[in-house]
């Protein structure tokens, strides 16, 4: 019996192409574009905490602060013309507070057929659900302020911690996905197990794996069927074996 080859996930690139460009920006997200992304992810992020002020695209507040960060709409405005058509989008809500300006951004600009809203808040997730049942909905997972596995004073602790994680994960993502409150679980890689693929397939759901920079590790995802692939660099995409 001859066995068929893993179909390809969706390739998506994170910021952008932040590898490549400096992510979140006009340059970055065409740089996505020529290195043939199928889905470019961006962050989004209101001004200030409470939820008001301009939408940026921008990761924290002190990424805010540190560079010239360009509006949500702006962004949005530059996506949605058409040779960026083919594309879907991934918008990363950071915070809660304003993920219904989020989504009104994305009707005025006719945006939201081809995007996929993702965050770390099932609650704001779930407003947003109310508000608009037909945009897709990612919940990522853990929820985290940075990658603690890579601080050698927390990494031990860190991983002990992923592994009660990681045995929880399936049934939960299962669930949630059979309850109907998302459509895609946004998993880090160090969470991602096998037993993660097989829930989030029966529970109708897609699993996109962040943030991966690594081109073995694009093959051993791909050979899993996670359905995306979430990278700063897509040329990594042509480099896996």
């Amino acid at each position: 019996m001859i066995e068929s080859s893993p179909r390809r996930p969706r390739r998506v690139g994170h910021k952008g192409a932040a590898h490549i460009e400096p992510g979140n920006t006009l340059a970055s997200f065409d740089a996505a574009l020529r290195h043939g992304v199928d889905m470019i992810e961006l962050d989004v992020l209101s001004e200030h905490a409470d939820g008001s002020g301009r939408l940026l695209v921008a990761h924290d507040h002190a990424d805010a602060r540190g560079r010239a960060p360009v509006t949500f709409e702006q962004a949005l405005a530059h996506l949605a013309a058409p040779e960026f058509a083919g594309l879907e989008l991934d918008v990363d809500v950071k915070l809660p507070c304003y993920e219904l300006r989020v989504l009104d951004a994305l009707r005025e600009h006719e945006l939201v057929a081809r995007t996929l809203v993702s965050g770390m808040f099932p609650a704001a997730l779930a407003r947003i659900r109310a508000a608009e049942p037909a945009l897709r909905l990612g919940w990522s997972v853990p929820r985290v302020r940075r990658d603690y596995t890579t601080d050698m004073l927390t990494a031990i602790p860190a991983l002990a911690m992923l592994t009660g994680y990681r045995a929880a994960l399936p049934r939960r993502a299962r669930t949630a996905l059979l309850e109907g409150r998302f459509d895609a679980i946004m998993a880090h890689w160090r969470v991602v197990t096998r037993g993660l693929v097989r829930a989030v397939a029966e529970g109708g759901g897609q699993l996109y794996v962040w943030t991966v920079d690594d081109a073995r590790m694009i093959e051993r995802l791909t050979a899993m069927g996670v359905d995306g692939i979430i990278t700063n660099d897509p040329r990594l995409f042509g480099a896996a074996p």
